[in-house]
């Protein structure tokens, strides 16, 4: 970002757009991470396996590579303000179409209807990001975003809470044992009236969303203004000159492929060693990833840079992820050290380490957006839209997880995690400062 466009920035207050742009960020984690309870429970709804259950992290997140670029030319001819509007209500579109896809309990309807809130968070995340970024200095850029990162991360610690107490209740009559037992006919219409349980909650959120489209068009949020006279590249070709921006985008691909593991797969993890509340486990990983940002909040920029909390963020997840490698699942040893005395429910060594991963990833993407759009100026949207395309990282390596858990073991496939972590080390090390 130029000079000539921080100034002004810096003299609005940014006070009331984080309280607006908070309100969105806890609507990401809301929708983003009930795919991590989602998961099991449409394995069960649809008879899927354990491949075909993680084509919902495919799909949802798949839509962010797909349609990055196009949202990128929305927020260029529109502007980023009605770009969170038409965001929201592409959200509410794909809210609705779980409706028929529920009363069917079609797989196939569940996927489209993920695709379209996937795109309308694309939409969003692409308006949203450089907002945090630009509307204050740059040094504290990661500090906002953790801010940020608490709001939706937030969202995510509840969610699987909500949805295992609303969706998952009496589901020993949906094991496998019991399914067994019953007729074709009878196995159908139970898994109807299982499936049929997510119709009330997304119509609540599409008439959720629609009321903050409302909220958005009537705030006074300030639009943008990225340009800089002296800056006359303003076509897409010109950001693939910024090395930064390139490696930053195959950084976020690593990083929200590690995220997503070990926040969707959490519970498929837990649900094969045969834990009850297996629903709940992705609140596990979002818990440690709030208390990554608040010490984002507390360290970055007093007591460490964005690239040091980089560098400290990548060795950790290698640690833990060796952690989930060689520990045994009988032990519940680190879980009752770690949260017996707060009275949490404990868990198998290696499921713990998994969700440790939540503290080692909460400080990757506040770090790694405002050293990838350093100097960028009116590219600032066209980067972050080659930026948001690293999402797609949710969508294969999840899928590529599944595939090694069908070839391995679940727990040892999570080996797929240690390249990631080492590409997120080299971007804080050397990658980002080439320019």
């Amino acid at each position: 970002m130029s000079n000539s466009t921080a100034v002004p920035l810096a003299r609005q207050s940014s006070l009331l757009p984080m309280i607006l742009i908070g309100i969105l960020f806890f609507v990401f984690g809301f929708v983003t991470w009930l795919n991590g309870a989602l998961i099991p429970f449409l394995k069960i709804a649809c008879q899927l396996n354990e491949f075909q259950a993680l084509l919902v992290t495919f799909v949802f997140y798949i839509a962010y590579f797909v349609m990055a670029l196009p949202t990128s030319a929305v927020l260029t001819r529109f502007g980023y303000k009605q770009g969170m509007l038409f965001g929201l209500g592409l959200m509410a579109i794909g809210a609705v179409l779980f409706i028929p896809a529920a009363l069917s309990a079609t797989f196939g309807l569940f996927l489209l209807a993920l695709f379209v809130l996937g795109t309308g968070l694309t939409l969003l995340q692409t308006a949203t990001n450089p907002y945090i970024v630009c509307i204050g200095p740059r040094e504290s850029a990661a500090m906002r975003i953790s801010l940020m990162g608490i709001v939706n991360k937030g969202a995510g610690f509840v969610v699987p809470l909500l949805f295992s107490a609303w969706f998952l209740t009496g589901m020993d009559a949906f094991s496998d044992a019991a399914l067994a037992q019953l007729s074709n006919d009878e196995k159908s219409l139970l898994l109807a009236e299982l499936s049929g349980r997510l119709v009330q909650p997304y119509l609540l959120m599409a008439l959720v969303l629609l009321a903050l489209m409302a909220f958005v068009y009537w705030s006074p949020l300030p639009e943008l203004d990225l340009d800089d006279p002296a800056d006359k590249n303003n076509n897409w070709q010109a950001v693939l000159k910024y090395p930064q921006v390139l490696l930053g985008t195959l950084t976020l691909f690593c990083y929200v492929g590690v995220e997503v593991i070990a926040g969707d797969t959490i519970g498929l993890f837990g649900q094969g060693l045969g834990l009850a509340h297996f629903g709940s486990l992705t609140s596990y990983t979002m818990a440690f990833m709030v208390l990554g940002y608040l010490l984002g909040i507390v360290l970055i920029p007093r007591w460490l840079s964005q690239q040091q909390a980089l560098v400290a963020s990548a060795i950790a997840g290698m640690l833990f992820t060796a952690a989930v490698l060689l520990s045994e699942s009988q032990s519940f040893a680190v879980s009752e050290l770690l949260l017996g005395w707060l009275g949490i429910p404990a868990v198998p060594d290696p499921v713990l380490y998994l969700a440790l991963l939540g503290l080692a990833n909460a400080l990757v993407w506040p770090a790694v957006w405002p050293l990838a759009l350093a100097g960028l100026g009116k590219l600032t949207a066209t980067a972050s839209a080659l930026l948001i395309m690293g999402i797609a990282g949710g969508a294969i390596l999840p899928l590529l997880y599944g595939y090694l858990a069908g070839v391995q073991s679940s727990q040892q496939a999570y080996w797929l995690l240690l390249p990631c972590y080492a590409m997120i080390l080299f971007y804080a090390v050397k990658g980002h400062k080439l320019k």
